[in-house]
């Protein structure tokens, strides 16, 4: 998807001029736009016009119009996003309040206004126009002296870096200085790859070459992430890395290597990987140790109050709901995990993930240590029953009882004879609270 224009106020209010590019930006677009938003578009409608002789004509007319969203439906099968509303911008052709439906189009630009863009919908509009967050596949292709990294999703390829460094032949050279080139060339790579991939996105990573290039390459990122800090990302995801031939270090050779069957199989596999990893971490967790697996708003968010989540699971179809307090509440967990250094992992109501955790009730968390809610609420409800039982029991300490009853006792009698009946009572329940100490 891409993003045209984006104006938000300090209040959270404001528009953004988004266009569709491919068919996943249906989806993206259903989870963004709510009910109550204001959505303007271009349309074809049926035009009736009244000629001076009283004959009425009509013609088909391409308007732009604004709804007030009411309804929004999906159908995944056919490619089909339908937005209906009532026009809430007057059109000399359409009347005001009318009722109309919008059917969103790939390459065709509209306008989605809120009264307040949260984290979650800001979040959704970054994912879906960054391309370096919608990329899971990223390829290094590369010979020496020259590499192309790119970054891959299911309808285009950018090229983010070209890197060309000036590597000495070994016939024309010593080897040392072969060796020194090729490492500055290696060393370059690896600062480019540092910049511009997220692993926390990238599933797979290809690198392809001619001959040996790919597997000097390979060795050297590995002995250097040992080396240096700022390179141990790529050994912490070594198992995303895939080397493969390609016939030259170009960017067209990387048509060569996505049409190998073998590459196909293997991006197949790690396509939702890291999903799949974290649901299967998360029923692990529930059948070793079930107090640090929690699932349920109410006991999610005890656990966020006790700062124990570590990460939190959450679909995307909690924040599509028409109750604005419903979206609220959640978009307020989500915020509160973050900002308490938390791990937030949002599932696609589309994928079996997803719908794995929607019978869970679309939210859970993994804990970082364990925590017994239940059995807090068991020791807490009785308590709470026997006070209100017995007025004359309002604390489990008895003198506080004590004190409690006397001053009660001496405010409502006022006369000699009444103080003489507190006295008596007094010393009574002295006793009583002394027999029983």
């Amino acid at each position: 998807m891409k993003l045209i224009k984006k104006y938000i106020e300090k209040d959270l209010s404001g528009y953004v001029k988004l266009q569709l590019e491919e068919e996943e930006d249906l989806w993206h677009c259903y989870n963004l736009i709510s009910v109550g938003d204001q959505l303007t578009s271009s349309t074809v409608r049926k035009i009736q016009k009244e000629t001076a002789t009283g004959s009425v004509t009509s013609e088909r007319q391409k308007l732009k119009i604004t709804i007030q969203v009411t309804k929004i439906d999906h159908d995944s099968e056919s490619s089909l996003l339908r937005v209906s509303g009532a026009t809430c911008v007057e059109n000399k052709f359409v009347k005001l309040g009318s009722f109309h439906t919008i059917d969103l189009e790939m390459n065709r630009e509209f306008q989605l206004q809120k009264q307040e863009w949260d984290m979650i919908s800001l979040e959704l509009v970054k994912n879906a126009t960054d391309i370096g967050q919608r990329a899971d596949v990223a390829a290094l292709i590369m010979n020496e002296g020259l590499a192309n990294l790119c970054l891959i999703t299911s309808a285009m390829t950018v090229v983010k870096s070209r890197i060309e460094v000036p590597v000495p032949r070994k016939g024309r050279s010593t080897s040392d200085n072969h060796q020194k080139g090729l490492e500055n060339f290696f060393n370059t790579i690896l600062q480019s790859m540092t910049r511009n991939i997220n692993f926390d996105v990238v599933k797979c990573f290809i690198i392809a070459s001619p001959a040996f290039v790919k597997d000097k390459f390979f060795q050297y990122m590995m002995d250097q992430s040992s080396k240096n800090d700022l390179y141990k990302v790529f050994r912490q995801n070594k198992s995303k890395f895939i080397l493969t031939h390609s016939s030259s270090g170009h960017r067209y050779s990387l048509k060569e290597v996505l049409s190998d069957q073998a590459i196909v199989q293997q991006l197949a596999n790690t396509k939702a990987a890291s999903e799949v990893k974290i649901l299967n971490d998360f029923y692990d967790m529930l059948k070793k140790d079930p107090n640090r697996a929690f699932y349920g708003y109410e006991h999610v968010k005890k656990a966020n109050e006790r700062l124990a989540i570590e990460t939190l699971l959450v679909t995307d179809e909690l924040f599509r709901g028409k109750d604005v307090k419903t979206r609220k509440k959640y978009v307020d967990l989500v915020q509160s995990v973050k900002d308490n250094k938390g791990d937030v992992k949002l599932f696609s109501g589309l994928h079996v993930t997803g719908e794995q955790l929607s019978k869970l009730s679309g939210v859970a968390a993994i804990l970082r240590y364990p925590l017994e809610l239940e059995d807090e609420e068991e020791e807490y409800h009785p308590d709470e029953s026997e006070n209100g039982d017995d007025d004359n029991n309002n604390n489990d300490d008895d003198y506080s009882g004590y004190k409690n009853r006397s001053t009660r006792t001496s405010r409502d009698d006022s006369d000699d004879n009444d103080n003489n009946n507190k006295d008596d009572f007094e010393d009574e329940d002295y006793e009583s609270f002394s027999s029983n100490k």
